[in-house]
């Protein structure tokens, strides 16, 4: 097949094309997780894949307990439901990162210390969402942890991100423009860890049916750069999917699908379809913008710093940027039909819930 056509087939899949009615929580789901560090942006990711785009949804599901926001790939957050969130904590807890003698030196705990700090942190959040601060007070009040002070009072985040993903704790709702930190087994879907040689299969297949046809080494790049997994363990989760996965060539590059979705893939064809991205959305993310099939090389550059994409077809063409009621968008080569350009930026001014018109095209 070709690429036009495999990457046809990802856009159905991710609810770009056609886009669908799916509900936040089901959004999340199909993604496995999204960039979470600000809700405007992660909403803007989501109602791009709603027919009818339903601004707040995101917040009431994190509020409900159907998606949880933690740290998560490459230690930033991002929102996931309960139970994908319980498979990729577990791969990232995985390396017990706290236990390296860089972390046991700079802290000043042991691996014998921890069991005793997780549980002080879990004590601390027993009657609700604590600020880091007022959690780091809690903390350091206890003479076991007292040396713990000056980290609490310059950047506690690292030391907060492996109590994260010990699924220990996890983001609650910010209060006065503040981040606080809850107990995740407060939330009645959370289920905990998943046992990692469960998880670890868990993981590649649901990489694989959301960004496929993929390689080996994108999920070396999803899973390996992301969380932490050895290559040795990741060859053997895809191996012990055998006949789970079907090996295809996209323009003669080896690549693997879900065996379930290879006839649909095989009968992909080609899209025009025009979409108006956040930065940092998972339609590169995923991938990685590293990837040639979805961000031209030239212009990588751009998308790694955080600029919003115009995605024609699959494939990155542009970027474009809101200056009070003008959406702009620069492409890097033919512009497409005007139409489709303005009917994306009429959903996504039903997103911001304000009026917007596309600019005109700059000379």
């Amino acid at each position: 097949m070709t690429w036009p056509q495999a990457l046809a087939w990802r856009m159905r899949r991710q609810l770009l094309d056609p886009v669908g009615d799916a509900s936040a929580a089901d959004v999340v789901r199909t993604l496995g997780a999204v960039p979470a560090q600000n809700d405007a942006t992660t909403e803007l990711a989501i109602c791009a894949r709603q027919r009818s785009p339903r601004p707040g949804e995101l917040v009431h599901a994190i509020a409900e307990g159907e998606l949880v926001r933690t740290f998560a790939f490459r230690g930033a957050v991002h929102v996931a439901t309960p139970e994908d969130a319980g498979v990729y904590l577990a791969l990232r807890a995985a390396s017990r990162m706290w236990e390296l003698p860089s972390w046991r030196t700079y802290y000043g705990l042991a691996p014998s210390d921890w069991p005793a700090f997780r549980q002080a942190a879990r004590d601390a959040l027993a009657d609700g969402p604590l600020t880091p601060t007022a959690l780091g007070a809690a903390l350091t009040a206890e003479p076991a942890f007292h040396h713990l002070e000056t980290v609490f009072a310059d950047n506690p985040w690292s030391l907060l991100k492996a109590l994260a993903w010990q699924g220990d704790l996890c983001f609650g709702p910010s209060r006065d423009g503040q981040a606080t930190l809850q107990r995740l087994d407060a939330n009645p879907r959370w289920a905990g860890l998943v046992d990692v040689d469960d998880a670890g299969p868990r993981a590649v297949e649901s990489y694989v049916r959301a960004y496929g046809p993929t390689t080996p080494a994108h999920l070396q790049y999803w899973l390996g750069e992301g969380l932490g997994v050895r290559r040795g363990h990741l060859r053997t989760w895809i191996a012990g999917l055998g006949d789970r996965l079907a090996a295809v060539e996209v323009e003669g590059e080896p690549a693997l699908v879900l065996r379930e979705d290879l006839e649909e893939v095989a009968a992909a064809r080609p899209t025009t379809a025009v979409r108006l991205l956040p930065r940092y959305d998972q339609w590169v993310l995923g991938p990685g913008t590293a990837d040639p099939h979805v961000v031209p090389p030239t212009e990588r550059a751009a998308i790694s710093r955080g600029a919003n994409i115009a995605v024609v077809g699959g494939v990155v063409r542009g970027t474009w940027s809101q200056t009070g009621d003008e959406v702009q968008v620069t492409w890097f080569d033919a512009e497409p039909a005007r139409a489709q350009v303005e009917d994306e930026v009429e959903r996504l001014a039903t997103t911001l819930a304000t009026p917007l018109r596309l600019a005109a095209t700059p000379r």
